[in-house]
């Protein structure tokens, strides 16, 4: 099996390299054509109190929370001491009528959440961009409103700029084409630079739509609804960037409908455990084996997975999850090649069964026993 198993999450968000599109959306409450900024996002009358939100009500990116839903898994370049990925993979699920989000580990201090919603801001409701985890033990945060959009042709375009320094600190680009998801994070490097460069690029397909399906269902996915308040909360700060959770407008804690699936894993084979070793806990909403066939097709269906210290006995917490159910394998990670492949060990119970409820929690055992051929 190829590198495809590697699977290494990292921070960050990413999207294609689309042009500025400016202020675009000419209804926007309390648009103003004349107060185009010079990073091109959009200024408003911040003294007018947006009117309560409904069907009819204009939501500024309101169009990309019916594109996000799925699996989606593709590379990444960037530009940081992280360097470039085979594969990044993201379940993007409904949370709420008006949120979706997807969370991802690489191990036990490096992991992601990402989350889409709506929000009242500057008078009128647009889309934010939540981006946030813990990046080499260190939690950081940050916040991006839609402020510019083009989703009138074949290809869909949206930018997300810091709705308070805008664009010249840090701006996400995301375009949709068909079954394709390009994300681009261009950043100032912590205000080092004068203008933003290449954070991360992310080139991704649509592998999955099943496993949204029923999150969408449940929601009536998506609505119009005012997911947070953010008319003033970020006045009197220099940036929409938290650190350490504090001052967080909309903590992992608060995020609704998710819960907690631990994997307990106890390995009998090999009998001695190398603790340098690597052992990757791979989660899918489709099992991967039939009987004892492997299918390597259902790697479309990876949801979540993480990279642990290999021990004789050890478990993981995967947080704010979203409800469904799952199916985990384990390698033990034997010749340190980050592969699923011959002299590894795994599980010889495949698929070993994991359902999660809405806000609940769940957990199941895997018993390494079996060596590769």
């Amino acid at each position: 099996m190829k590198r495809t198993l590697l699977l290494l999450t990292v921070l960050s968000i990413l999207v294609v390299s689309c042009k500025n599109k400016g202020c675009t959306d000419e209804t926007a409450i309390n648009y103003n054509p004349e107060a185009e900024k010079d990073d091109g996002s959009c200024e408003f009358d911040s003294s007018v109190v947006a009117p309560p939100i409904d069907n009819n009500t204009n939501v500024l990116g309101y169009s990309i929370l019916n594109k996000l839903p799925g699996i989606w898994n593709g590379p990444v370049t960037s530009s940081t001491p992280l360097g470039s990925y085979p594969e990044w993979i993201v379940d993007f699920r409904p949370i709420s009528p008006a949120q979706i989000s997807a969370k991802n580990e690489l191990d036990s201090v490096n992991d992601i959440f990402m989350s889409f919603f709506i929000v009242e801001h500057d008078g009128g409701y647009k889309v934010a961009f939540r981006n946030g985890g813990g990046f080499a033990g260190d939690v950081r945060t940050s916040y991006m409103l839609v402020d510019s959009m083009d989703d009138s042709g074949v290809e869909s375009y949206y930018r997300f700029a810091d709705p308070v320094s805008g664009g010249k600190r840090v701006y996400t680009e995301v375009v949709f084409k068909q079954d394709s998801l390009i994300m681009t994070t261009y950043t100032n490097q912590f205000n080092t630079l004068q203008d933003p460069v290449l954070h991360m690029h992310w080139a991704a397909n649509l592998r999955d739509s099943t496993s949204a399906q029923d999150a969408i269902a449940n929601f009536t996915y998506p609505q119009k609804q005012e997911v947070k308040d953010f008319a003033t909360v970020f006045d009197g700060v220099a940036e929409a960037v938290y650190y350490g959770n504090v001052g967080d407008p909309y903590p992992e804690s608060e995020q609704p409908y998710l819960g907690v699936s631990t994997v307990n894993i106890n390995v009998v084979n090999p009998p001695i455990v190398d603790p340098g070793k690597k052992m990757l806990i791979i989660i899918t909403t489709q099992p991967l084996f039939n009987g004892l066939t492997f299918q390597p097709q259902n790697l479309d269906f990876r949801s979540r997975y993480v990279f642990v210290s290999a021990a004789q006995s050890t478990s993981y917490d995967f947080n704010y999850m979203h409800p469904g159910s799952y199916y985990v394998n384990v390698i033990y990670d034997q010749n340190g090649d980050y592969n699923f492949s011959s002299g590894d060990y795994m599980n010889s119970n495949f698929d070993m069964p994991i359902s999660l409820a809405n806000e609940g929690t769940a957990a199941t055992t895997v018993i390494i026993d079996f060596l590769i051929p």
